[in-house]
């Protein structure tokens, strides 16, 4: 039966779309520094590893919940048991969070990209040196394209399942896989790309060399594997709710995880040879995706082909940031629908979304406006947590972006998805997974392997990325 807030029209546009959640700015930009910082091909082994043994898993329990229960994150916890609505509100909340700080960043990749293909005409895309600087404490663009980076979501988010997430999710994919392949192999034919390639994909055991090290590369894999995924943040339950009961569950939890790391791969391939060609950091942090990699396409490169591959590849960028954003937009607009349905009131998607939307712009206007943590003294409108509240100065009040960043993927995450497989691994064990996967007469494949990872790996793995987490912002 056909799901009255919208069914996905195809199984190849529910993966796009489910792939293009999970492929974000955690692939671009956060897995090509936390790899260079964590010894590159033994940071790549423990990541596949985590997929094998806790995405699998994770994101068969999340669309199985979804699918099953035909709601978003809240309602879809609620429906299995009241006393476990709780569990879906940590996942909401952390897609109203998340989205605020990161449609800032979508808005700055946006001026990234506009900024190349000025250059690419002539133009002066970017003016003097120093521009990421000037820029993060240039309030009304920050506010203005973060604005406007929002629009884009509520205007997709509007258009319904099919008619708007998915119709998007189908052209854009696509379109970011052949930028990504054009980048890749122009970059492979640079001068001292081999470094790079090496450094992914020759594993320094180096990094393993003690019991202290080994955790903070497992962590930083782990809390890397976590986030990409797009999972605990009620994401893939919502778009598994919108999934028709004919599909197969089973191979679409193994698809989407591959095609999220292959990406990540992708990107690590564009990404690291390029900083080795060039004589860059590969391990500089968040500043790589708007700080180093402009150098590289604009110095390092130069000329017309410099600004083509910088457009190409923030272009890119930008598509794998909003196919994410869209999602949490979709987590919260689908939450405030169900409640009007379990009511017995009609609910329009389109003022929904805008209403929502908005709040999420409001919410999240504190992360445009400090300046990432440059605060009055540099020059933005407002300072960070740990000025504005008078609370100590750690990693989690840095800046407004780390402290909404710190409740949704420190906390709220890691919580929600330890409490889900407790509750089907200890509490209704996989016999509701098995239901849901094999529905339509389809075999559920490695029932044994989802149980052991289900009551004992994705629990400690989750402990963890929780502890991790917990560290990065407080220690």
């Amino acid at each position: 039966m056909e799901n009255s807030k919208g069914q996905w029209s195809s199984n190849f546009g529910f993966l796009m779309a489910a792939i293009g959640s999970a492929v974000g700015l955690g692939n671009i930009w956060g897995f090509p520094y936390k790899m260079g910082a964590n010894g590159g091909g033994a940071f790549l082994l423990i990541y596949v590893i985590l997929v094998v043994f806790v995405g699998f898993a994770v994101m068969l329990g999340e669309l199985a919940i979804g699918r099953r229960t035909g709601k978003g994150a809240v309602g879809a916890y609620r429906a299995l048991s009241r006393k476990l609505t709780w569990v879906g509100y940590m996942g909401v909340g952390s897609a109203f969070l998340i989205l605020g700080f990161y449609s800032v960043l979508g808005g700055m990749v946006m001026r990234y990209m506009l900024g190349f293909l000025v250059n690419l005409f002539g133009g002066d895309g970017f003016g003097a040196e120093g521009f990421f600087g000037s820029w993060i404490a240039n309030m009304p663009g920050m506010v203005g394209f973060y604005a406007l980076f929002m629009l884009l979501n509520i205007t997709i988010v509007m258009g319904g399942i099919s008619g708007g997430i998915e119709k998007f999710s189908r052209i854009a994919m696509p379109a970011l896989a052949v930028m990504l392949v054009t980048v890749i192999v122009y970059v492979a034919c640079q001068p001292g790309a081999m470094e790079g390639y090496k450094f992914m994909f020759v594993p320094d055991f180096s990094v393993f060399d003690s019991l202290k090290s080994f955790f903070s590369v497992l962590k930083a894999a782990a809390g890397q594997m976590f986030f990409s995924l797009s999972l605990g943040m009620g994401a893939m339950i919502t778009y598994g709710s919108y999934l028709s009961k004919s599909e197969d569950l089973n191979r679409n939890a193994i698809i989407i995880p591959v095609a999220d790391t292959i990406v990540a791969i992708m990107a690590g391939m564009a990404v690291m040879p390029a900083c080795s060609a060039f004589g860059m950091d590969y391990g500089q942090g968040p500043g790589l995706l708007f700080n180093t990699l402009q150098t590289v396409f604009m110095d390092g490169m130069g000329g017309f082909i410099g600004n083509l591959m910088g457009f190409l590849f923030y272009t890119l960028v930008f598509i794998a940031a909003i196919t994410s954003s869209i999602s949490l937009l979709e987590v919260n607009t689908a939450y405030i629908i169900d409640r009007k349905l379990e009511k017995g009131k009609k609910a329009n998607r389109r003022s929904i979304t805008a209403i929502m939307g908005a709040v999420i712009f409001i919410v999240g206007l504190p992360t445009a406006l400090d300046g990432l943590g440059t605060n009055v003294a540099g020059g933005a409108l407002i300072n960070n947590p740990a000025i504005t509240f008078g609370l100590p100065s750690v990693g989690a009040t840095a800046d407004w972006l780390d402290f909404y960043d710190m409740i949704a993927e420190g906390i709220l995450m890691p919580l929600g998805s330890l409490a889900m497989s407790i509750i089907i691994g200890w509490v209704f064990g996989s016999r509701m997974i098995k239901e849901e996967a094999t529905c339509s007469g389809h075999v559920y494949k490695g029932e044994k392997f989802y149980n052991i990872c289900f009551r004992y790996i994705v629990p400690v793995i989750m402990v963890i990325v929780l502890y991790a987490q917990i560290q990065t912002f407080f220690g």
